[in-house]
């Protein structure tokens, strides 16, 4: 699949089958994540992934908005490293990126996967903190439920032209 149609493809997945997704498919989307652009190149980022199906039942009794946990083989929490920055505050842009990134990978690859937001929310962050034994310098951001998808919602044309301005406002 060419990059913009993983782009036009790409959907939240919340549904999965119980096929495992196979370590060097995980291994390519987090291959993909740090290929994204980083202010400095500083690639202030950490990664854990969890396939202990304690952790990830565990996650929605302080996310209300991870069920689709239950159903994921895995999943791919990405991290800022503030010990990392350089250029402070920006590891939020550069975690966005390579989320970005595992999400597209995954559509390329023929997986379902779904942006689950924790930062800036600090029940969740707390929460993700408390569960995996995040030191204080690693802030999660997101963490991203990889599967088969068990539902294949059709593309969604979000162009809005109304948005778009030239030159000035």
């Amino acid at each position: 699949m060419n990059t913009i149609d993983a782009i036009f493809t790409r959907r939240s997945i919340r549904k999965y089958t119980p096929q495992p997704v196979p370590e060097e498919l995980v291994s390519e989307l987090l291959k993909a994540a740090m290929a994204a652009p980083s202010a400095g190149n500083e690639q202030a980022w950490q990664f854990i992934v969890i396939r202990d199906r304690a952790l990830l039942d565990a996650v929605p009794k302080f996310h209300p908005y991870s069920a689709m946990l239950k159903y994921a083989s895995v999943a791919i929490l990405v991290c800022g490293d503030l010990s990392r920055e350089t250029f402070k505050g920006f590891w939020v842009q550069d975690c966005s990126a390579a989320t970005q990134n595992i999400l597209l990978a995954a559509t390329a690859r023929g997986l379902g996967a779904v942006w689950t937001a924790l930062h800036p929310l600090e029940d969740r962050v707390a929460g993700m903190r408390k569960l995996l034994g995040l030191p204080e310098h690693i802030i999660p951001l997101a963490l991203v439920p990889v599967g088969y998808p068990d539902e294949h919602p059709g593309p969604a044309d979000r162009f809005d032209a109304s948005r778009v301005h030239k030159d000035r406002w």
